[in-house]
């Protein structure tokens, strides 16, 4: 496999240093890409880099995660307008471990093949080195000029920004062009990725490669993801959409693949998922003949979802999903979480009841028009039971003389009620 013609295919190239491609094909050839440390999970943002390094490993090549132990001390002034917060060592250390999980769901970092990818930590080799040795050995190679040239640089200094840009992140640049440095010495790594907003960055490193080192080394960077209108990728009212399912379930990652508008599901297929070139094409061609069968949005939520959290994972958030619209058993409804729960529920009517009238069980009639008032009137809740048009927990209530007691109870508090298909309700027992 050509890795850059695959990563062209997909439109995940911006900028590429001459002689990049020749490099690859000439041997197998290793790459790191930095992942910034700061929480203890990834999020979909960084999944454009790890897709990078996939398919890199893929091809044949060797691929380094470099997390930024040392880097996520001083923060990047890369498309910020402000600094970061500081890190401690035993967070930062917690935070890899957690980080490198998940990683090996993408990458192979246990077997013997000469490509297994590696994981490393910039500070390990830089908490000793002093400042004295750095501006003496690494400093006097790269002038004021080439580093206030970078974009970065510029932006901050000459932006609205009251904040400016301090010392510590001006030097950025410099300490994550002598981890190139670093790598390249240490691990004959002769490529860094990234996104656009690192082209600075890396090409620093190449320029003190060739200053300090002599030798030559390369760069190649992915678009900035962006969504069809305008809005910020991976962010959604809630926030970052995480690969941890502690932050984001299952059920919410699955959603936010398959609620995408189909111009960024056309995108994204390419972009999040190993599928072929010809897989793709078939499933665009599908997609256009019948766009409301959202065959795009399916099948990325169903190849990412699977990727991230494991198949079955991804059918448990199907069948989560399938329960708005009515097809859903009582059996799924029993093995949501409290947190799938609410997230599947998120936005219908919610009710509080007392939970000593569960304790000693509650006719029907009097939970949901009396104690819940998810029916104006009894009057009205017996005339809908008469019908089979009430549901608790997706069961049909066959009486008005049914009794409600604790054993309803959805993760010990909540219950489930339904008004003809698709007219929900909670009911909170507290």
């Amino acid at each position: 496999m050509n890795f850059v013609e695959e990563l062209k295919w997909r439109g995940m190239i911006h900028d590429i240093m001459p002689g990049t491609e020749e490099q690859l094909q000439k041997e197998m050839t290793s790459a790191y890409v930095g992942i910034d440390p700061t929480a203890d999970s990834l999020h979909i943002g960084h999944l454009v880099s790890v897709m990078m390094l996939k398919h890199f490993q893929v091809a044949g090549h060797r691929p380094i995660v470099l997390v930024g132990g040392a880097t996520g001390m001083i923060g990047d002034p890369s498309m910020k307008s402000a600094e970061r917060n500081l890190l401690d060592e035993k967070t930062l250390r917690h935070n890899q471990e957690c980080i490198k999980n998940q990683l090996s769901k993408f990458l192979d970092f246990k077997s013997s093949e000469p490509n297994k990818a590696e994981m490393v930590n910039n500070y390990d080799w830089m908490k000793d080195f002093t400042f004295l040795d750095f501006i003496r050995d690494i400093g006097k190679h790269i002038t004021v000029n080439y580093m206030m040239s970078k974009d970065s640089v510029k932006k901050r200094i000459t932006g609205d920004t009251r904040e400016g840009l301090s010392f510590t992140e001006f030097t950025y640049q410099l300490v994550q062009g002598y981890d190139y440095l670093h790598l390249y010495r240490d691990k004959s790594c002769k490529l860094q990725m990234g996104g656009s907003d690192q082209w600075g960055n890396i090409t620093t490193g190449t320029e003190l490669i060739r200053r300090v080192a002599g030798g030559e080394a390369y760069a190649l960077t992915c678009p900035l993801i962006t969504k069809a209108d305008g809005g910020k990728f991976g962010k959604t009212e809630s926030g970052n959409v995480w690969l941890d399912p502690e932050r984001t379930s299952p059920y919410q990652f699955y959603q936010f693949w398959l609620n995408t508008s189909d111009t960024d599901a056309e995108k994204y297929i390419k972009i999040f998922t190993l599928l072929t070139r010809d897989e793709v094409e078939a499933l665009i061609q599908e997609h256009q003949q019948a766009p409301h069968a959202r065959a795009l949005q399916k099948r990325l939520a169903q190849e990412v979802t699977t990727m991230v959290h494991g198949a079955e994972a991804y059918e448990f958030a199907v069948e989560a999903s399938q329960i708005l619209f009515g097809k859903g058993a009582t059996e799924t409804l029993k093995k949501m979480d409290e947190k799938t729960l609410l997230s599947v529920f998120d936005g219908v009517p919610v009710f509080e009841v007392n939970r000593s009238l569960l304790e000693s069980g509650i006719n029907v009639l009097d939970l949901i028009a009396d104690a819940a008032a998810v029916f104006p009137s009894k009057g009205e809740a017996r005339r809908t039971v008469k019908g089979g048009g009430v549901s608790i927990n997706k069961v049909k209530v066959e009486s008005q003389d049914d009794v409600v007691d604790t054993s309803a109870l959805l993760n010990n508090k909540y219950i489930l009620v339904q008004k003809g298909k698709k007219s929900y309700s909670l009911i909170i027992a507290q």
